[in-house]
């Protein structure tokens, strides 16, 4: 069996800024056509296997709702490259926007989310507040793509168990590395990281 923190060095990580927004953005290969990850990632049976389950009208201009989660309007769908969402969540919205191209025998996925936050928010969690969420995605969707099976039903003993504390710190600290090339002093990029790491792990 692998060890399910390798899985962190298969992600790029960027943080930037979109005007007054704040972006994160992810990418990573995947062993498989871009037909199969566009499924996987636009079919509600497949999503619920791997991610939330959703329901809603899906269409560009129709809604969207995660159970439990986040849900939004239908911005842009183009099979089978190109995504893009409304993220209402916590009483804000931000935008999510998911592009896939070949990558020789496998699929690139690109993930960008972009979000006005909270200054506060910002100085005390900084970007692995989405960044370690969507380290977590990418995760499950791999494991789905490689085996077809579903993510637990408990997904919060992932977080208690040993192999998820290791896999949130490790993507934690790699977001306080991306804040730190993206300008952040070394002070800030290791309190966010602290304080983002005991968020995730109860």
């Amino acid at each position: 069996m692998r060890d399910i923190v390798d899985e962190i060095d298969r992600v790029h990580r960027e943080v930037g800024t979109d005007g007054e927004a704040r972006t994160v953005l992810v990418r990573r290969r995947y062993d498989a056509e871009p037909a199969d990850v566009w499924d996987a990632c636009t079919t509600p049976e497949r999503v619920a296997r791997w991610f939330y389950p959703v329901t809603g009208d899906f269409r560009v201009g129709g809604r969207y709702q995660l159970e439990g989660n986040a849900g939004g309007e239908i911005i842009a769908c183009e099979p089978p490259t190109h995504l893009k969402l409304t993220w209402d969540f916590g009483g804000g919205t931000s935008q999510v926007e998911v592009r896939l191209a070949e990558d020789g025998d496998g699929t690139l996925l690109e993930l960008l989310h972009t979000a006005v936050v909270p200054p506060a928010m910002w100085d005390e969690y900084g970007p692995g507040a989405v960044g370690v969420g969507w380290d977590l995605t990418l995760l499950g969707l791999g494991l789905h793509l490689e085996t077809g099976e579903a993510k637990p039903d408990d997904a919060d003993a992932f977080a208690r168990s040993a192999e998820g504390a290791g896999f949130i710190t490790a993507s934690g600290r790699a977001w306080g590395d991306a804040h730190l090339a993206a300008g952040a002093t070394a002070r800030q990029a290791t309190s966010t990281t602290e304080k983002t790491i005991a968020f995730y792990t109860p």
